[in-house]
């Protein structure tokens, strides 16, 4: 196939990439936007210019979890779009193999992939880890209900045991938002208990900031409090950070340094495999609409066929997802974990492809 033909196939899979990309972009921003003001607009920190800079932090994470849709979307609509205007039929006359003008397809979808774990990714974390921050600022230093639900941390110091818990993170976990700290004596009985607006983990210690000690019948309010701990960044940031909210580019290095504590960090491990196998992910999506939008569109059975495409890359989407639980808990090793489903969908997609084309 000729370099002006694979162009031009190329060029309309992008535009229709583009278009539709931008129009979820924006059905999501109208969304988040108004079930942000839903949530706070009783605050008496709300104000609609907040609100809007909130929705679009958010959108790019949210449009992250939308990228393999956009991908099987864009590749039906090319496909159902060339064979509607016999395009396709064109070219098969001129001797074009069905392989040949899906490459520059498959290409246009690999670049895409490249772009969203590239370009995207980075944006989404940085911003969702704005917007949270922003959030908190409304509501006055406290978090959202239900959102960002925190484990709790036991440490161990000469001080006793001291359990750790807070409603919201910030700072991929070395900021906490509505802290508690229960400590103990050494027969398990309660001795304390510190509430903090903020905690921050500096080297060897708690910075807590506002907090709230009951003694007696008085409450006494400090800042610039302390307690000590052995916790390093980095088991925090395993255990409590959003593996979502960290750059592609910053993964490896977390990875590095959580297991050479000791830590499996899993779940960053099964976010870095992910995000790699993501751009096969996308042309996994391709050849499998490809199954579902060559058919000659005379031949009838177009919408039940799409209908099919649409439902196995649903099914495709969920299994990724199913598997990727397991890789996080670590049940099965991240990296097998991220690229067996790509590995199946595009066995599947070859080998149906095979069969209609090639017999």
């Amino acid at each position: 196939m000729g370099f002006t033909l694979g162009r031009y196939f190329l060029s309309r899979y992008l535009s229709i990439t583009f278009w539709m990309f931008l129009g979820i972009f924006a059905l999501v921003f109208i969304v988040t936007f108004t079930e942000f003001s839903s949530r706070t607009s009783g605050l008496a920190n709300y104000n609609v210019q907040d609100a809007l800079t909130v929705s679009i932090l958010r959108v790019p994470m949210i449009m992250l979890q939308t990228v393999p849709f956009v991908g099987l979307f864009s590749a039906m609509g090319t496909l159902v779009s060339l064979n509607r205007k016999y395009e396709l039929v064109v070219a098969r006359a001129a001797g074009i193999s069905a392989w040949q003008f899906l490459l520059p397809i498959c290409l246009g979808a690999l670049l895409f992939g490249i772009a969203s774990v590239g370009i995207l990714n980075p944006i989404a974390a940085s911003g969702f880890a704005r917007a949270e921050a922003i959030e908190v600022e409304l509501r006055s230093g406290v978090a959202s209900p239900g959102n960002n639900v925190i484990p709790w941390i036991r440490q161990t110091t000469s001080e006793g045991d001291t359990i750790v818990g807070a409603q919201a993170t910030l700072d991929e976990g070395l900021t906490l938002v509505n802290a508690s700290f229960f400590q103990f004596a050494d027969n398990g009985d309660l001795t304390r208990r510190i509430d903090a607006e903020r905690a921050y983990l500096r080297d060897g210690y708690w910075e807590l900031q506002g907090i709230r000690q009951q003694r007696g019948a008085t409450e006494i309010v400090e800042n610039g409090f302390q307690i000590k701990t052995n916790l390093r960044p980095e088991f925090v940031q395993e255990r409590l950070a959003q593996p979502e909210t960290i750059p592609f580019y910053e993964l490896p290095g977390k990875i590095e340094i959580a297991r050479s504590f000791g830590l499996q960090a899993n779940a960053f491990a099964m976010q870095f495999h992910s995000l790699v196998a993501q751009p096969m992910l996308l042309v996994a999506m391709t050849l499998i609409a490809a199954t579902v939008s060559m058919r000659f569109v005379r031949m009838g059975q177009s919408a039940v066929m799409i209908l099919g495409g649409i439902v196995a890359g649903f099914l495709l989407y969920v299994i990724s997802v199913l598997v990727q639980a397991f890789g996080t808990a670590g049940f099965v090793p991240p990296a097998i974990a991220a690229w067996v489903p790509v590995a199946i969908a595009m066995f599947f997609g070859v080998t149906f492809l095979l069969h209609k084309e090639d017999g």
